[in-house]
This record gives structure tokens, C-alpha cells and sequence, in this order.
């Protein structure tokens, strides 16, 4: 099979597609012919060995991709032969994703509504349980003010949406002012620009005095920023670093707790989030997609910050 893998960490050209054997599922295991492969921020940063990846190097080589969409071709053993053919989005449990094929654990599996395409179950994957997550840890209220950092990327625009469903004032800050479209079709009040100088005060000042509550999935100066429009007593969701630092809590702002989900949450929160997709009360954007062959192309557009939304492989 063709398949993306990298021998040594470094800048995107270390990610080069190659024949290699197709892998075999084994005990508890499902084999899934994939038709999408999602691509997160953070395997870009695992990819170049920097960030919170910089000290858990995975071993090389290796076939990067941690979610993918498609159907199930084999079963190993223990493993309902029923399954084949079924039609399924899942985690590889941190690598293999990138390739024609991949192996995953039965458990896994989440099948796919009939009015979600795979296409955005894909995207729904990763970001879609992680939205979800952030959404209720940090307990959205009806008629408060909410800022939603990289608005347009992919966990951002699936917060935007979750927020306004809840009936938040919601505030859409990206970079550039080609977002602001997307950005209030999903359910954004008002978009900012946050590369214009004192976008923050803009913020704070409509939404009289701060806003009650931002999700920051970027970090750095950008973080900082939208800090200081929340309002004293205010609550921030600190869950990216998209920046490459993390943002430093405020005093006068409490931080919503976090936590890892279990892997049997995981799986559940995946399923509510195509249920809300299902149901036409979440969509994912799917900027765009690269065939697997570009998949350094497509990591160094991430890194450039030139996509919106999601970014999908097609192998």
C-alpha cells in the first residue's frame, strides 16, 4: 500500500510517501480502507519534535495520522466478521492514519450516521469530541458574551457553533479579514480581526465591559489579548497553543478545568458530536483537502496559518 512516513523529525519534507506492506489486524483489531485521514495542528508539532511533543518523541519511522474515515475491509481475530464492509470513522491510536489502509481497535469504531458524509465525520473526529468537551466543561449560559479565538480552524468554528446553539453572544476572532463570512454564517454575532492593534479593546468594549467567556485554542500574544477583554469574574478555556507558547492565566479571570477524557469518553463524545451533526446543528468546514502525496504540502499550509477549517487527506 502507498503510505506517508517519516524517518527523522524536522520541517515537512520529512513526510514522503512510500510502498510499504499492508498491515495485518490482530487480535481485537479491524483493518479500515481509507477514504480520509485527518490532519491535527498538533501532529505538525510532533512531526517537527517541538512543543509539548518536543519530550515524547514517538519512534521512527513511522506512519503519522491518528484518525481516519473509511470502511472496514478485515477483521482480526476475536473480531465480528459482520463488521466488514461497515462504514466507520475511528482513532489508530497515534499512528497509521496517513496510508491507503489502517489498522485499528474494534472498540474504537464509530459508525457513521447516514446524514453525515464520511467526508465530515472525518473532520468531526478529533475536533468535533474535542468542541463538544471544552463546550461543556465550560458550562455556555444563554445571553452571555463568548469569544471564540481561530474562529475559522477547526475546533474553532465547531465552538462558535456550539456556543451560539446555546444561545451565547458569540464573538468570532481570526486572523485577516477574508473569515468574517464564514466566521457569522456559523453563528458568530461579530467577527474581529485580531491582527489590527487594540482588537481586544474592540471586544471589551462591545460586549460592555468584557465578555464573560473565550476559548483560546492559540496562545502567545493572541492569548494575552483575549485575556484582557474578559471581564473581571470572567472564565477562559485554555486548550491550544497554537502559538507555540501557552497562555498565562490573568488574576483577574477563572480558568475552566480541564481534563483528559477516558478512551471510553473519547469514543462517546465522538458520537455526540455526529449526532449533532445528524441532527444539522453542527457542521464541520472542510477548507481543504491534499491527495496523500501532499501531505507535506498540507502540514506546511497549516504551519502558514493558510487554511480554514479542517484539513483532510485523500488517499
Amino acid at each position: 500500500m502507498q503510505a506517508v512516513v517519516m524517518d527523522r523529525f524536522g520541517g515537512p519534507e520529512v513526510l514522503r510517501i512510500r510502498e510499504v506492506e499492508d498491515p495485518v489486524p490482530g487480535p481485537g483489531q479491524v483493518l479500515v480502507a481509507v477514504d480520509y485521514a485527518g490532519i491535527t495542528y498538533v501532529e505538525t508539532q510532533v512531526r517537527a519534535g517541538r512543543g509539548p511533543a518536543a519530550h515524547q518523541r514517538p519512534a521512527l519511522p513511522r506512519i503519522p495520522g491518528n484518525g481516519v474515515g473509511g470502511r472496514v475491509s478485515a477483521v482480526g481475530p476475536g473480531v465480528d466478521a459482520a463488521l466488514v464492509g461497515q462504514a466507520a470513522v475511528t482513532t489508530t491510536g497515534g499512528t497509521g492514519g496517513y496510508a491507503e489502509l489502517a489498522v485499528a481497535r474494534a472498540e474504537d469504531l464509530v459508525p457513521v450516521p447516514a446524514e453525515v458524509t464520511l467526508r465530515d465525520a472525518v473532520a468531526l473526529l478529533a475536533d468535533g469530541r474535542t468542541a463538544v468537551l471544552l463546550h461543556r466543561q465550560a458550562k455556555v449560559r444563554p445571553g452571555e458574551w463568548v469569544l471564540v479565538e481561530a474562529a475559522a480552524g477547526g475546533v474553532g468554528s465547531l465552538l462558535v457553533q456550539l456556543a451560539a446553539a446555546s444561545g451565547a453572544k458569540v464573538v468570532g476572532a481570526a486572523r485577516g479579514p477574508g473569515k468574517e463570512a464564514l466566521v457569522t454564517s456559523l453563528g458568530a454575532l461579530v467577527y474581529v480581526d485580531y491582527s489590527k492593534p487594540g482588537w481586544e479593546r474592540e471586544v471589551a468594549e462591545m460586549s460592555s465591559g468584557g465578555v464573560d467567556l473565550v476559548f483560546d485554542g492559540v496562545g502567545g500574544v493572541v492569548g494575552a489579548q483575549g485575556m484582557r477583554a474578559v471581564r473581571p469574574g470572567g472564565r477562559a478555556s485554555l486548550y491550544g497553543m497554537a502559538s507555540g507558547s501557552w497562555t498565562e492565566p490573568a488574576a483577574h479571570v477563572t480558568v475552566v478545568p480541564d481534563g483528559v477524557p477516558a478512551p471510553g469518553e473519547t469514543r462517546a463524545l465522538a458520537e455526540e458530536a455526529l449526532a449533532h451533526a445528524a441532527a444539522g446543528r453542527l457542521r464541520p468546514v472542510v477548507g481543504q483537502t491534499y491527495p496523500l502525496s501532499e501531505a507535506a504540502e498540507a502540514h506546511r499550509a497549516i504551519e502558514a496559518r493558510a487554511t480554514i477549517g479542517k484539513t483532510l487527506l485523500i488517499p
